[in-house]
C-alpha cells in the first residue's frame, strides 16, 4: 500500500478564457485540508469564464474533497464562471450534484425604516405587542417544560444545572461584593446628610438595613446578574443557534426548552436569592464603615440593626429575588433561542437580553412595591 500523499492543487491557464484546476494526492481525513482562500486570489487573477476540475491524479478522497468542491461551486456561481467537473469520479459528481441541487435560502433584505417610521407610535405599539406575544409563548413553553420535569419526563440534566449554578453563583461573588459594599456606603452617606440635620445620625443603621433588605440589595444584585448572567445565556444560546446545534438537538427529538433553558432558569432561581442575602450582609457592612466615620460605635450600630431588622423585610427582598431571577433567565434565554445566525446576531441577542431584563426588573419592582404597599407589608 502506497504511503498517503498530501492533497494539492494546480491552477493553469487554458485556451481562450478557460482554466484547469488539477487535483492530486489524498483528499481524506487525517490530511492537512487545503484552504480555498489560497486558491481565490489565483482565480481572481486569471478571471476565467470556464473552470475545468481535473481529478486524474486524485487518490483517496472523502468529505474533505467535497467541502473544497462545494466552495469552488459557490465561488463560480457568485462570479458567473461555468464549472465543469466531468473529469472527476462519478460518485464525486453525484454528491456535488446533490449538494448543489437546491440553492441556499437567502432571506430578502428588509428596507431600513426611516426616521418618521421609527417615531410612528403605531409601529412601536405593534412591536411591543409582538414582543409580548413572543414572551407569553416562550413562558408557556417554559411552563410545559417545568411540568414535564416535575413529572419525571424531562430531558433536563442535573450536571448542566450544577454547572450553571456555579456559573451564576460563586463566579459572581467578586462583582456582587464590590457593588454591595459600595451601595451600603452610598445609602449611609445619603441618609446621614438628612439625619444629621435632626441630630439623628444613629438611625443611619435603620436606613441601611431596611433599604438593603427590601430594595437595594436585591435590585442591584439583579441588575448585575442581568448584565452578567443574562447576557451570557443569550450569547451561549445564540452561538448554538449560529452553529445549528439547537437544530441538531431538535432533530434528535430532544426539546431545547428542557435541555437548554430549564437548567439555566432553575440555576438562577436558586442562586439569586442566596446572592441577595450575601449582598444584604455586605451592604450592612458598608453602612457600618460610614457609620464608624460619623462617630457611631459598632455596638450602637448593631443595636440599631436589631431594632430595625425583621423577617418581613427579609422575605420581601427574597420574594423579589425569585421573581427577578425568572425574568432575567427568560429575557436571556428567549433572546438566545430566537437569535439569528451570525456573529452580529449573537451580539444583538446579548444586547437585547440585557435591555429587556432591565425593563422587566424596573416594571416588576414597581409593581411589587405597589402591591406590598396596598397589602401593608
Amino acid at each position: 500500500m502506497s504511503p498517503p500523499q498530501a492533497p494539492a492543487y494546480q491552477l493553469s491557464d487554458g485556451p481562450g478564457q478557460s482554466a484547469t484546476l488539477s487535483l492530486s494526492g489524498d483528499w481524506a481525513q487525517g490530511q492537512e485540508p487545503v484552504d480555498f482562500r489560497d486558491l481565490r486570489p489565483e482565480l481572481v487573477a486569471l478571471a476565467p469564464r470556464q473552470l475545468l476540475v481535473d481529478g486524474d491524479a486524485l487518490g483517496r478522497w472523502d468529505s474533505l474533497l467535497m467541502a473544497f468542491l462545494l466552495q469552488c461551486h459557490n465561488y463560480c456561481r457568485a462570479e458567473g464562471i461555468e464549472l465543469d467537473v466531468s473529469p472527476l469520479p462519478e460518485s464525486a459528481r453525484q454528491l456535488l450534484r446533490v449538494a448543489t441541487t437546491v440553492p441556499p435560502h437567502e432571506r430578502p433584505r428588509e428596507p431600513r425604516p426611516g426616521l418618521l417610521q421609527r417615531l410612528n407610535p403605531l409601529r412601536a405599539a405593534r412591536g411591543a405587542l409582538r414582543d409580548i406575544a413572543e414572551s407569553m409563548a416562550f413562558l408557556g413553553d417554559l411552563g410545559i417544560a417545568l411540568l414535564n420535569l416535575c413529572r419525571g419526563r424531562s430531558n433536563t440534566r442535573f450536571t448542566d444545572f450544577r454547572h450553571f449554578c456555579y456559573q451564576s453563583g460563586p463566579d459572581a461573588f467578586a462583582i456582587i461584593s464590590l457593588t454591595s459594599v459600595l451601595v451600603g456606603m452610598i445609602l449611609a452617606y445619603l441618609g446621614a446628610v438628612q439625619l444629621k440635620l435632626f441630630g439623628a445620625e444613629i438611625y443611619v443603621a435603620n436606613l441601611v438595613v431596611i433599604g438593603m433588605l427590601r430594595e437595594m440589595g436585591v435590585l442591584m444584585t439583579a441588575v448585575v446578574m442581568a448584565g452578567r448572567t443574562g447576557a451570557a445565556y443569550a450569547a451561549q444560546l445564540g452561538t448554538m443557534q449560529t452553529n445549528e446545534e439547537i437544530d441538531a438537538i431538535t432533530t434528535m427529538g430532544v426539546s431545547p426548552m428542557e435541555f437548554l433553558v430549564v437548567p439555566r432558569v432553575l440555576a438562577l432561581v436558586i442562586t439569586l436569592p442566596l446572592l441577595t442575602i450575601y449582598a444584604d450582609l455586605l451592604g450592612v457592612l458598608g453602612g457600618a464603615i460610614v457609620a464608624g466615620g460619623m462617630g457611631i460605635t459598632l455596638l450602637q450600630y448593631v443595636s440599631q440593626i436589631e431594632q430595625a431588622i425583621s423577617m418581613t423585610h427579609l422575605l420581601v427582598g427574597l420574594s423579589k429575588s425569585v421573581v427577578f431571577a425568572v425574568l432575567i433567565a427568560i429575557a436571556g434565554c428567549r433572546s438566545g433561542i430566537q437569535s439569528g445566525r451570525g456573529s452580529a446576531a449573537v451580539g444583538n441577542a446579548a444586547t437585547e437580553a440585557v435591555v429587556t431584563a432591565l425593563i422587566y426588573l424596573i416594571v416588576a419592582d414597581a409593581a411589587i412595591n405597589i402591591l406590598f404597599q396596598h397589602l401593608e407589608i
